[in-house]
This record gives C-alpha cells, structure tokens and sequence, in this order.
C-alpha cells in the first residue's frame, strides 16, 4: 500500500466584521488629530489608481462582479509564464484559485536578480508585485514581507550559483569575447593584414604543398571590416595570377578515379581540383561583391586584371561576362579598366588562340541589342583594336598534304627493304621515330592552344558576322523614325543624344569596310545616304537629326568603301560632293569636330585626281570664304586643300588673277552664284580669289605665308613647293589643344616715343614709295604692334569700368553717412528745444 498523500488545508479565514459594525470613538479621532506624523503614510497614496481600481467594478451587481473576477483570473491563468521560471508563493500570503472544474491553483511569481543595495521602498513593490497583480486579495503584514524578501534573495543566489556551477565554459567564452573587444580596431586589423602576408608569401613560395591555405584566403573575403575583404580579394589576385597554370584543367572522370595511379599524379591532381574550386569560389565572391557599391571598383579591377593574366582558364567565359556588363557602365573608372582590359584581350590572341576575342564580340553585340543601343561609345569603339589576318589561305594545309604522301611512299619503300631483309614482321628504326613523332606532335598540339588555319579561318569569319551584325544594328536604330529624342541616352554629350554609337560605328565601318561582302555594298550606301539626308526630303529624312560631324563622318565612309572597292563599284558619288559643299556653311568649331572635317576634306578632295573643273574651282572659292570665318586650324586645313586642288587643276589658277571675272575664263562661264547648293551651278570659275589678300595680313604667320605663296602659284609656275602636308596633320598642328603658337611679346612704347613718333609720321597718303615698301613688307610686326595696343587700351578700359563701380560704391555710401548725420543732428536739436522748453517752465 502507498503512502497517503499529505493534503495542504488551506488556512481558516479571520471572522468577518460587517462596516455597519465598526465604530469610532472620539479618543480614536482625537489620537489621530494629535498625532498627524504617523499617518502621513495617507498623503503619499496613488489616488488615481486607487480610483480606477474602484471605478471598474463600481456600479456592478453581485452576479456580474464574479463573472468580472472569473474573466480575470482566467486571463491570469493564460498568461502564466513557463514552470522553470516560477517560484510559487506560501499558501499563507496568498489564497489559491478554484475553477469551474473543482481543481485549486496557488499563484506564483518571476524570479528575478537581486540587485545589491536597494531601497527598502523598492524592494517593498518587489515583493507586492510577486504576489499577483491582483491587489486586494490579501496584504501582508511588514514582518511577512520582510521574511518574503529574505527568503526571494537566498534563492536567486543559489540560482546564479547553480548557473556558475553548470557554465564554466560560458563565462570563460564571456571573458574571452570581452577581452577582444578592449582590443583596439587598428591592432586586429594589423594582425589580420599581417596573417595575409603570411598565407601569401607561403603560397608563392611552395603553391603544391601550401595550397590548401586559399581556404583561409577566401576566409578573409568574408569579413566584416571592409578593409580585410579588399586586401583579401587582392592577394588572392596576386595569388592566382602567380600560381594558375598556363592551361585549362581538366578534373579527372569517375573511372579515371578509380584507375591506380603513382604517387605524384595523385599529388598534381589534389592540387589541380584544390587550386580550380579556389578558383571557383572567388570568381563568386567577385560577382557577389560587385553589386555592392563599395566593393565594385575592387572587384572590376580584380576581374579585369585576371581577365588580362589568364585569359586562356577555365571560367574564362563568366570573367568576360562579368568585364562586358560594366563596359558602358556610368562611372568613369570602371568603364575605362573594362574597356582596356577588352582591348588587351584583343591584342593577346597568342594566350587563347581567337576564341576569346569571338567571345567578347558576341557579348558586346548581344549586350548592344539587349539595351536598344542606348550605350556609352565607349563600348562600341573597343571593337577598333580588332585585328584580322588578311592573309589567311589554305597554304599550309596543302603543304602538309603534300607532305604525306611521301611518308607513305617512304614507309612502303621501307617496308619492302625490311621484306627483302627477311625483317617484314618487325618495324624498323626509321618507322618507330616517325610514328613516336607523329604522336607528339599530336600530343602537342592537342595541349597547346594554337589553332590550324582552318580554325583561325572560321573563328575570324565568326568574328567578323558579329562586328558587322552590331554596325548594321546601329544604323538600322538611327535610320528608325519612331527613334525620338525623348529616348535620349545620358551618355552622349553632343547634339546627336538618340544614337550615341553611330559615329563609333562609322568609323568602324569606315576601318573594317574592305572585309565587307560586296552583296552588301549596295545596302550600305543606301543606308549612307539616307543618313545624310540625300534621299527623301530633309524632314523625312534621319539626316535632319544628325550633326554636322556625323554626316561627314557617313561621306568619310562612303569614300572609303568606294576608294577600296572601286573595281566592284560603280556607283556615283557626285551627291556627297555636293552634301559637303552645303556642310562648310553650318560647320561650327564649338558644337562640331575639325578634326573629322578635316579627314573628309583629305579623302574627298586631296586623294586621287580631281576630272572636274567646275567642281574643284567651287570647292576652292568656298574653302578661301572658310578659311576667313574660323580659327588658325579650320583655316590652315582648308588652305593646304586649296593649295592641293590648284596644284592638281591647273587651270583653276585663273581664279588667282586681278581680271574682273576670272581672266581669260571671263566669257566661257556662267555668273558666280555663291548661295548655290550644287558646286557645278555655283559658276566660281568667274570669281576671284581676293580673301587671299586678307589671309595675308592674318595674325598668325603659318596661315599668312601660306595664303601668301598660293596667291603667287599663277606667276611663278617652277617655284619651289612648300612641304605637302594633308589637311589632317595641319589641322593637329595647330590645335589650340597643342598650344603650338606662342607670338612674340613687346613692351608698350613708352608714351614720350609715342609722341615723337606722331609729330615725326607724316600723313598715311604721302608716304615715299621706298617707306610704303617698307611698311608692306613689315606688315606683321605692324599688325602685332596693333594688336597690342588694342588689347592694351581694352585691358585699361576693363580696369577703368571696375574702379567706376567702385567709386558709385563709395559714393553711395558716403551720401548714406551725410544723411545719417543729418538725422542725427535733427534728433540733437529736438531734445535741446524739449529741454530748453522744460526749463523755461
């Protein structure tokens, strides 16, 4: 039989007193009334709480009272913590709670940590609180607290001794954590920087037996001080570029794995799958890190660098990926490393054999096609540094089938020797060293990553489908109507912001136009002349909404493609001569690029020979009135074209003669009409040549000995010539980006010189011959002095402008100071009249 279990009775309750009952008597109140300090206590009561409390079960019957005590003690129930956190309460301090079901449940409180030396008050609402949140119920005496509180405090120190006695390893964790952190941010740094030095040296020094150490490197990447993860990412650059071999690794097959092997094949194999997941993990960590605006920089570089070394490893394609998605990006930096890292790949096709170059130029075309090609030019003008053999023919692979044929004749020849011999079943020498050498060679070129002609062939012929696929795309965009301006890219910086890849790609046709198929020469020069505006009306037409610098660049290509294709082609070009004699008048050298004016001028006008007299005389008469309107450069590029056509067309130089009209041309040609669009109707051959005689007295001494010789080619006619130089190169010579031109500088004369002079000069008209030879011929040093007396008196001019605002300035503030004064000496007198007022009364 068990043991009884030992009911708890719960303790009887003290006889109830009805209020009705209890009394007062006077000795009570008088007590009260003398004695105020002892009941103090009353002034300190919350009333307000003690109001609510009163004022939610005021105004209720019996029935709804103990439902209203039920619902509490329900919620009370539910909301009961866990049982390992509880301390229950002496059946003395508080009564249990009956439910519906019969069952009693005695309340229980949080334990919670002593706090050392806290106030007797606090410690007091402590020890209410763990008695329920129901106030009311029952109160303890001061004594039952005390012993309350007692008895709460031994047991949270037995609790956190047990916690002490259970967790060693906890605090020794907690001390260790604590101890890292007082150490300072510069000292952990310094011992990570330094723990990379050391892993890396490592590496470098013996890669085969230290080559599981990449797993603590890429540790590193994964830091949270961003400083550690960009040193991680670049050691492990320096790592790779040092350490990853000159071919692609190929991991052995299952049944290869089964196969025995030695011990040092076995060795190079952990090795090769060891350094390729590496490899595998940080190209990851790159891309991952790439998102993130302050690694993007570090991870383009680290790509591009390796893109560069290794262009031939494995994952070469994702490296290509990753540099071609940030080729047009829009910082500056990362888009110029992506670009030259491209044309590096370019350059280094000794390293990967084409294959990457194909690559590249797939990427960008699709990359052009995805973004509608609204991209920086950049990421088009890349393709400039493409080379292509021009040369690549089927020579070698006959020369080796001629070769082979002789093998075999020499093995048959062998072979009968060998017969006679009596040797016909075993090889000979001469058949075991060229069958070992075939196998090598074999072997070889297997490894290597030179490819047969045939395999250069298709991988150029890829090549160029892809290039040629990306222009045609271009020009298909800019020839589009519905392209509008409201499309416009952020990239372009000049007026033509709905097609920032058209002047790339004109000068990539204008390049690569020779390897075109002529099937498509047609098409192109339909699609030139469309741009430029010469087919359709001007408001149809996509040539209204480009600038001056891309319509010549389409003349530029057009002549290109006719000048390399001129057997092929027989199609007339006298419509672009004529867009360019119309484009002179709008170019301006603020919104437009000389230098590409100056390379149309060179292949339309200077290449080649000029049949049309006409033409030539128009274009000569124009570029004179060119030269007049613009700086040194445009002017000194269209005189050395002038210069050329009348050294071509000799009959032209009548244009240099004083006769009104042209000269002895005077009665065979028509009026000249200079607003003329077609330069065979402009009729220049009638017009004289007079801006020479401007040009002459120019201020800068190139286009003034310029101009000056060709207005003397009609007379002497076995003159030496000057050096011919194409418009292009003088252009570049005198740029005002080179800073060439530096005119000489004099002192101001002082003015006692300048008097004297003016009284020794007589009148301009009554000059000597000999003088007024002199002072032709001196024409330069007069216009510099000129020149620098003007600049003199618009530099004094400037000055005596700004010491006018300065005076106006002073001034103003001197007539505010008078009228301040005046107002001060009003107030004086006032206050002496109300005192003199005052007295007097």
């Amino acid at each position: 039989m068990g043991k009884k279990k030992k009911v708890i009775l719960p303790p009887s309750l003290p006889p109830e007193v009805r209020e009705e009952e209890i009394e007062v008597s006077d000795e009570d109140l008088e007590f009260v009334r003398g004695n105020k300090d002892f009941a103090s206590f009353l002034t300190r009561l919350d009333t307000k709480s003690i109001d609510r409390h009163v004022t939610r079960v005021a105004d209720q019957k019996e029935d709804d009272l103990e439902k209203l005590y039920e619902k509490r003690n329900k919620k009370l129930s539910l909301q009961k913590p866990a049982d390992d956190n509880l301390l229950e309460i002496d059946p003395v301090d508080a009564l249990p709670v009956k439910t519906l079901d019969g069952q009693l449940y005695y309340r229980a409180a949080e334990t919670k940590s002593e706090k050392p030396k806290e106030e007797e008050e606090a410690e007091t609402a402590a020890v209410n609180k763990a008695d329920g949140d129901d106030k009311g119920f029952v109160k303890l005496t001061k004594a039952e607290r005390r012993g309350k509180l007692k008895k709460m405090k031994k047991e949270a120190k037995r609790q956190a001794e047990e916690s002490v006695d259970e967790a060693p390893a906890n605090l020794h964790a907690a001390v260790l954590a604590k101890v890292e952190e007082d150490l300072s941010v510069e000292e952990v740094f310094v011992k990570k920087k330094n723990k990379l030095a050391e892993i890396g040296i490592s590496l470098l020094e013996d890669p085969e037996s230290n080559i599981k150490s990449l797993k603590d490197l890429l540790q590193f990447c994964n830091d949270k001080d961003h400083k550690v993860v960009k040193l991680g990412l670049l050691s492990l650059l320096a790592v790779f570029k040092d350490i990853i071999p000159g071919y692609r690794i190929r991991l052995p097959t299952e049944k290869e794995l089964e196969m025995k092997v030695s011990k040092t094949i076995r060795k190079m194999r952990f090795y090769e799958s060891t350094l390729l997941h590496a490899y595998k993990q940080y190209l990851l960590r790159l891309m991952t890190l790439e998102k993130e605006p302050s690694f993007k920089v570090v991870a383009v570089r680290c790509m591009c660098n390796l893109l560069d070394a290794v262009p031939q490893f494995n994952f070469s394609g994702n490296l290509l990926s990753g540099v071609v998605k940030n080729i047009s990006s829009s910082d500056d930096v990362i888009r110029k490393v992506c670009c030259d890292s491209v044309r590096t790949l370019f350059g280094n096709e000794g390293k990967h054999g084409g294959q990457a170059t194909l690559d590249a130029v797939q990427l960008i075309s699709n990359h052009v096609k995805v973004n509608d090609c609204q991209l920086h030019p950049d990421s088009v003008e890349v393709f400039l540094s493409l080379v292509f053999d021009e040369d690549l023919r089927r020579s070698e692979p006959k020369e080796e089938e001629k070769v082979k044929p002789k093998k075999k004749k020499q093995r048959k020849n062998d072979e009968k020797e060998n017969q006679l011999s009596g040797n016909g079943r075993k090889m000979s020498k001469q058949e075991l060293v060229t069958k070992t050498r075939e196998e090598v060679n074999a072997d070889l070129k297997s490894a290597s990553f030179v490819p047969t002609p045939e395999e250069r062939r298709k991988i150029q012929t890829q090549t160029l489908a892809a290039l040629f696929e990306t222009y045609f795309r271009v020009l298909k965009h800019t020839i589009d109507p519905g392209v509008t301006r409201s499309n416009a890219s952020s990239f372009s910086s000049d007026s033509s912001a709905s097609h920032p890849l058209l002047a790339p790609c004109l000068k990539g046709l204008g390049k690569f136009s020779h390897l075109i198929d002529l099937d498509f020469m047609g098409d192109i020069m339909g699609c030139l002349k469309r741009l430029t505006g010469l087919s359709g009306g001007q408001d149809s037409s996509p040539g209204s909404r480009l600038s001056v610098s891309e319509r010549l660049q389409c003349c530029i290509v057009a002549f290109k493609i006719m000048k390399k294709n001129l057997d092929a082609l027989n199609i007339d070009l006298q419509e672009f001569y004529a867009h360019l004699y119309n484009l002179l008048i709008e170019y301006r050298p603020d919104r437009d690029q000389g230098d590409v004016l100056a390379g149309a001028l060179n292949i339309m006008l200077c290449e080649g020979k000029q049949h049309d007299m006409q033409r030539a005389a128009a274009f000569i008469k124009r570029l004179a009135t060119f030269s007049l309107c613009f700086g040194p450069a445009e002017a000194m590029s269209a005189l050395v074209t002038v210069k050329q056509l009348l050294l071509k067309n000799s009959k032209c130089r009548n244009l240099l003669e004083n006769d009104s009209g042209g000269g002895s041309l005077s009665g065979l040609v028509v009026k000249y009409h200079p607003e003329a669009s077609d330069p065979n109707l402009s009729g220049a051959l009638s017009s004289v040549l007079w801006e020479l005689s401007l040009l002459a007295k120019h201020y800068h001494p190139a286009i003034s000995s310029t101009s000056s010789w060709i207005s003397t080619m009609a007379t002497s006619l076995n003159q030496v010539h000057l050096p011919t130089a194409s418009p292009q190169q003088a252009f570049a010579e005198l740029s005002i980006l080179r800073g060439s031109f530096f005119p000489p500088r004099k002192s101001p004369p002082s003015l006692n010189r300048k008097r004297k002079r003016e009284k020794a000069a007589p009148p301009s008209g009554y000059l000597p011959e000999n003088q007024a030879a002199a002072a032709a011929a001196g024409g330069e040093e007069a216009v510099i002095e000129k020149m620098e007396e003007h600049f003199t008196v618009v530099r004094d001019i400037v000055e005596a402008e700004k010491m006018q605002v300065e005076l106006n300035r002073v001034s103003s503030w001197i007539s505010l100071y008078r009228e301040y004064k005046k107002e001060v000496k009003k107030k004086e007198s006032l206050i002496k009249k109300k005192k003199r007022k005052g007295e007097s009364l």
